[in-house]
């Protein structure tokens, strides 16, 4: 095949905020390069597929994926990227029909490697792992026109024992700080409304004397009409300063991320998690006692801190015993969000190594416990709503023809009455009317 007649590209993107960001640049990076994005998987001449190897369920949907592009277009060219690109296993899986393995911190030097593709001249699949964190400084095409991800820096040092972050993103990099705030405010100029800092653990970024705080706070002096998010934290890194920031920061939003993975300091032990359940508790009440309530800037009403965690069930080990720290935890927490999962073995960590020995049906009911607790608490949390009125970032509408979006907690929100003066994109006022386990119905103000 010859370059000129390969034209379109197709990305399909799996996994975390990190990979949707990585998939923005990598699109501005080939329409730099002179390629064009297909609307239809069906219809480009290359398919990238940006991959996530955190649970199993995503891994495997890859492998059903790329045949199904394969039977749809013989001759398109598949590569491969993301958290699975360097898996050997993956790669003697899959390398029948992946014409590229590459990393996107190899990203700027891609054009070259399809060059050597589309003229087949390169008998050599493999791609050696990137630079580091040079392909941040491309700049993205946003899928949204008013909410942006912002990846402050890439890789994690942690070595969760579960996680195959570390292995597959390499160490902690960060970005400069002015180099961020440059980013935003060119963004912000633009008319974005909603700047998400993002990282594999953000509060861990460090550039020069800075710290996360330090630049949460620079973000937040931005001049504009905006708010500010940012994911993921480790509890590790929460610190007294980070908790004081977010309490006076008046852009940064009403809602901390913040995952335990566990209940149970055995198990948190047996994760690497480097604190104990104690600890974490401690984090959530100085949260709550001096980040509740706060004034934010484009909010009427004061509202109660949002609270949201991540947790898993099942891991190598896990007694009935262990496992109700977990739902004890739940309970105490009175969590507004939570994104729990069912442990799976993940290649190349040092769980991997142990038995996988709680079954998939005992799982299933240990993570189907925690999600009713869950409905109680964020169903009590909602409550409190009721009456309010709230800022609401608009996202969109449903298909009953009713404009969605967030609170600055991050609260979904159904807007009921219909008008054709609201605009996806803007902040409106609305008044809530009902409340659900983890939805929100109001009206226009």
């Amino acid at each position: 095949m010859k370059k000129e007649n390969i034209k379109k590209f197709y990305i399909k993107t799996i996994g975390c905020q990190m990979n949707k960001s990585d998939s923005e640049r990598l699109a501005a990076f080939l329409e730099k390069s002179g390629y064009k994005e297909a609307s239809k998987r069906n219809e480009a001449d290359l398919v990238f597929i940006n991959t996530c190897g955190v649970r199993q369920s995503a891994e495997d949907r890859i492998y059903g994926l790329i045949p199904t592009i394969k039977r749809e277009n013989p001759k398109v060219g598949i590569i491969l990227t993301g958290c699975l690109v360097n898996r050997e296993d993956v790669k003697k899986r899959t390398k029948e029909k992946i014409d590229l393995y590459f990393s996107i911190t190899d990203l700027p030097n891609l054009d070259k490697k399809l060059n050597n593709i589309l003229s087949e001249k390169d008998n050599d699949k493999n791609d050696n792992f990137g630079s580091g964190d040079d392909y941040l400084k491309i700049n993205p095409k946003i899928n949204s026109d008013f909410s942006a991800l912002i990846p402050i820096g890439n890789g994690c040092n942690n070595f969760c024992s579960y996680c195959v972050v570390p292995y597959a993103r390499g160490r902690e990099k960060y970005r400069s700080a002015s180099e961020i705030i440059k980013e935003v405010r060119e963004l912000i100029k633009k008319g974005y409304k909603e700047i998400t800092l993002i990282a594999q653990n953000v509060n861990s970024y460090s550039s020069s004397s800075l710290d996360f705080s330090d630049l949460l706070k620079k973000v937040n002096d931005i001049e504009g009409k905006f708010w500010i998010r940012f994911f993921t934290s480790h509890p590790k890194d929460m610190s007294d300063k980070l908790i004081k920031t977010i309490a006076v920061c008046k852009k940064v939003c009403s809602h901390v991320h913040l995952p335990a993975q566990s209940g149970d300091n055995e198990i948190l032990k047996a994760m690497n998690r480097k604190y104990t359940i104690e600890h974490y508790k401690k984090l959530i009440l100085k949260i709550r006692d001096k980040c509740n309530f706060k004034k934010f800037v484009l909010q009427v009403d004061l509202l109660p801190v949002s609270i949201s965690t991540d947790l898993i069930v099942g891991f190598p080990g896990e007694t009935e015993k262990q496992f109700q720290n977990s739902k004890k935890l739940f309970k105490e927490m009175k969590y507004d969000l939570a994104y729990t999962a069912q442990y799976s073995p993940r290649y190349g960590t040092a769980a991997y190594k142990l038995e996988d020995n709680v079954d998939n049906k005992e799982k299933k009911r240990r993570e189907n416990e925690l999600l009713d607790v869950l409905k109680k608490t964020a169903e009590a949390n909602n409550r409190k709503y009721l009456g309010k009125k709230v800022s609401v970032l608009v996202e969109g509408k449903n298909k009953k023809g009713f404009y969605y979006g967030k609170t600055c907690t991050y609260k979904n929100v159904s807007i009921i009455n219909k008008r054709n003066d609201v605009k996806k994109g803007e902040f409106v006022m609305v008044e809530i009317k009902k409340s659900m386990d983890f939805g929100l119905d109001g009206v226009l103000i």
